[in-house]
């Protein structure tokens, strides 16, 4: 499993709420193919986390091709980095 791990500034509480009715009142973007997605936000600096989990290299490979083609407006904030890892552990409780 592989993650996309991004982080954005300028997130206020607002948006966070927006994106959150977006993200959950809808599929993903075509091509998007994700096992699991997580959003950190920290509403004291306007900080925000994404973790998204990709189950193979395809999936992120696309996944990843998508993500960095949408537009501006469609991210929660001014995106500051992009990542990927290997997902060493993974456990839910």
């Amino acid at each position: 499993m592989l993650a996309r791990v991004v982080s954005f500034d300028g997130v206020t509480k607002e948006r966070m709420d927006e994106m959150r009715s977006e993200i959950e009142g809808s599929d993903p973007p075509e091509g998007l193919n994700p096992k699991e997605m997580l959003a950190l936000h920290d509403p004291d600096s306007d900080k925000v986390l994404v973790v998204i989990l990709f189950e193979n290299e395809d999936d992120y490979r696309r996944g990843d091709e998508v993500l960095s083609a949408m537009p501006t407006d469609d991210t929660p904030g001014q995106r500051t980095s992009v990542a990927r890892y290997d997902v060493a552990i993974h456990r839910t409780m």
